[in-house]
């Protein structure tokens, strides 16, 4: 599911984990808690010792009006689930940000468009969302974001950093940024807008037999998207896909398996290890559209969770070349239980595996070819590919694309047994 680092989008009113917040990968849908024996080292609470912190911080603050009852529950609870060390992995939603989390899983949300997670005191971008103000403003997975509206971050709450960056859809919000690649810090103001993202869409590659088919988020019914597109594409008589994952934050696992699943033939696509060290192994599922039609994937540092999913079962199937730059490094599983307030607590509760056994958490999927991009280059996506000529892309910025279309090239010329469709 998301990564080993918590991940929050920054959408209407907050940010959600993973896959949204990234997308889990999951999250298994929102579940009541149920009882589980305690493991056998946990001790009670002294719940005698929080309302003895409780009462005195409300008898003796000085700053009164900052005596919020809720802000201090939310607090109390978040910090509950930060000792863990789970790092922006599990994680406290806010009754709005499980609100804004289903929102965003159909699609649709108002933000700026950015996924991040809390990291080394600071907070860094994973990844800016298409259609966003954050893609249109230019920052890249990787940034830091030193300052909200000219406070610095340093030390801050996620959860605070979420209610300064996010509000209603016209109004603006300022961030210092770094850029650890340049060593420069720059400013850069965002509109927050209404934003629709879609999280399939797919173009022919002019002047070629290929198609860019790009997946923005897993989010709920990508797979079936993934498998009309397909056919789409079938219909083409298109000779190969350019599978971009690039800043895809992940989304449900369900829709990971199945998109995976387009691609592959059999075997599995994931080995989840629960806390016991027990394995389950989540197979490919029959009726793939695409198992035979050359196939490369793009990834970067900003396709997490779910996406990783992806492209770690078709690296080790050895299904397609995957390019690019190593991935995020997600390598848990969340289930959400639901709190009597309409809050949430995101668990890990499961480790993935790629179905070789690889541990991807905390190290990332490396590509089979790297190709790194400078932090001005311009992805090509299927709706700038419009209007476009191949001259035009070949003398664009993205390197990644290019070496897959040379991928593509080369594994789509004929040859003796080679298939040239997308299904038996």
């Amino acid at each position: 599911m998301p990564r080993a680092v918590l991940r929050f989008l920054i959408p209407s009113i907050a940010a959600v984990a993973a896959f949204c917040a990234g997308g889990l990968i999951d999250r298994v849908v929102l579940a009541h808690p149920h009882p589980r024996d305690p493991a056998p080292e946990a001790s009670p609470p002294d719940f005698a010792l929080i309302r003895q912190a409780w009462d005195i911080i409300d008898r003796e603050y000085v700053d009164r009006p900052a005596l919020q009852s809720g802000s201090l529950t939310d607090g109390a609870i978040s910090g509950m689930v930060d000792a863990l060390g789970d790092t922006g992995h599990s994680v406290y939603l806010t009754p709005q940000m499980v609100r804004e989390e289903r929102s965003l899983m159909r699609g649709e949300y108002v933000g700026v468009g950015l996924e991040i997670e809390p990291k080394n005191d600071g907070v860094q971008i994973v990844a800016p969302l298409d259609n966003s103000p954050a893609i249109a403003a230019g920052l890249h997975a990787g940034e830091q974001i030193l300052k909200i509206n000219g406070d610095s971050v340093a030390g801050m709450n996620i959860a605070r950093v979420v209610d300064l960056i996010v509000g209603p859809a016209g109004t603006s919000v300022t961030l210092g940024i770094f850029d650890p690649s340049t060593q420069k810090t720059f400013d850069v103001t965002l509109s927050r807008a209404r934003i629709r993202v879609d999280n399939v869409s797919w173009s022919l590659i002019p002047g070629t037999q290929f198609a860019d088919l790009r997946i923005a988020a897993l989010n709920i019914g990508v797979s079936k998207e993934v498998k009309a597109a397909l056919r789409d594409i079938e219909m083409q008589g298109l000779r190969g896909v350019v599978l971009d994952l690039r800043n895809d934050p992940g989304g449900e696992l369900g829709e990971a398996i199945g998109v995976a699943s387009e691609f592959l033939r059999g075997g599995d696509v994931l080995l989840e290890k629960d806390s016991h060290g027990a394995i389950t192994h989540d197979g490919v599922r029959s009726g793939g559209a695409a198992r035979d039609l050359p196939l490369a994937v793009l990834v970067d540092a900003g396709t997490a969770s779910g996406a990783e999913i992806v492209a770690g079962a078709l690296q080790d199937a050895k299904r397609a070349s995957i390019i690019g730059e190593t991935t995020f490094g997600t390598g848990t599983v969340l289930s959400d239980f639901r709190l009597s307030d309409g809050s949430a607590v995101q668990l890990a509760v499961r480790e993935w595996l790629t179905p070789s056994g690889r541990s991807i958490w905390h190290k990332g999927v490396p590509p089979d070819i790297p190709v790194p991009l400078p932090a001005a280059a311009e992805l090509v996506t299927p709706a700038s590919l419009k209007g476009l000529s191949r001259k035009t892309l070949d003398s664009g910025s993205d390197q990644q694309m290019k070496k897959a279309l040379e991928v593509l090239e080369h594994a789509a010329a004929p040859g003796p047994g080679r298939r040239q469709t997308l299904a038996e």
